[in-house]
């Protein structure tokens, strides 16, 4: 019975842990909003990340220990110069559009991973996977609506910010049987801030207390997101936790509607609903597929 219970609340725990994720994750975004355009994009980008060194600290030994090869120094560097242009253009994002419409096509990325890893990587694309695909960039065009409304230039910035995210993801998944968490998210905090630099220096305007207050607000709950994200995995397989992340395209509806005045688009919330379907199948047929070809033992991820 004790055991059959412990099973039964591990799905329970990831589902805590992914909605403590997306509280943390729309906190960004509301902080992010909040500043506007008072803080240059890649100036509040910079600080965010300088700010968040701080939690770089316990990663320096591990950093040290690996012995990084030439290769992999490379990497690194390609994986941070994606992630630099993909936040620059996230926080631009910000500044552009709603809430809303930041949250669901930020929901494109794993669709762009999926597409990535077959032209890239080599891996298959199945025909369900492949309508599933299809049926993602359906949910952009429904948030988009080209040819109905005007495509603002956020939304354009939305699009390359999933694509450089994307980008970085397949980058990690190739060190990820290399190098340990704590050497990949550490170096990305290193690389990022380094490539973030010149660009803050170009646009470079002077910020009072308030506002470093307020950035070193989105690196406490960016990092304490990325904590609990770590936390739900572990937990749970993706195909529990992936869904529960609706909850925060919701979320950001309710805030961007109450807090910053924001109208609610039903298109937005259709469109991030199909791509968020999508992304909650392909992970579905990617665990299956996992659970076919990997023998059963310790290293096994669900």
């Amino acid at each position: 019975m004790g055991d059959i219970g412990s099973m039964a609340s591990r799905p329970l725990l990831g589902i805590f842990w992914m909605v403590l994720t997306g509280l943390s994750f729309v906190a960004v975004t509301a902080i992010v909003k909040h500043l506007g355009g008072a803080v240059p994009a890649p100036q509040a980008a910079f600080l965010r990340y300088v700010l968040g060194l701080v939690f770089l600290i316990p990663m320096l030994k591990p950093i040290f220990a690996a012995r990084l090869t030439g290769r992999q120094v490379k990497l690194f560097a390609w994986r941070g110069a994606a992630h630099t242009l993909a936040v620059i253009l996230w926080f631009f994002s910000m500044t552009q559009i709603s809430i809303a419409e930041v949250t669901a096509m930020n929901y494109l990325a794993p669709v762009y991973v999926t597409i990535g890893a077959a032209l890239i990587l080599g891996e298959r694309l199945p025909p369900r996977r492949l309508a599933a695909v299809l049926a993602a960039l359906v949910g952009a065009l429904i948030i988009l609506r080209p040819g109905i409304r005007e495509v603002e230039i956020g939304h354009i910035a939305m699009l390359g910010t999933a694509a450089f995210f994307a980008a970085g993801y397949l980058i990690a998944k190739q060190l990820s049987g290399e190098v340990g968490a704590a050497v990949i998210v550490g170096m990305l905090s290193i690389t990022v801030t380094l490539g973030l630099a010149p660009f803050a220096y170009a646009v470079w305007v002077p910020v009072g207390w308030t506002e470093l207050a307020w950035l070193f607000g989105v690196a406490c709950f960016a990092t304490a997101g990325h904590y609990t994200m770590t936390l739900a995995f572990a937990a749970a397989p993706l195909t529990v936790t992936q869904p529960v992340t609706f909850l925060q395209l919701v979320w950001a509806v309710a805030l961007g509607a109450l807090v910053f005045a924001e109208p609610v688009d039903g298109f937005v919330i259709l469109g991030g609903a199909v791509i968020l379907g999508s992304v909650t199948f392909i992970t579905w047929r990617e665990a299956k597929a996992r659970r076919a070809i990997t023998p059963a033992g310790p290293e096994t991820k669900g």
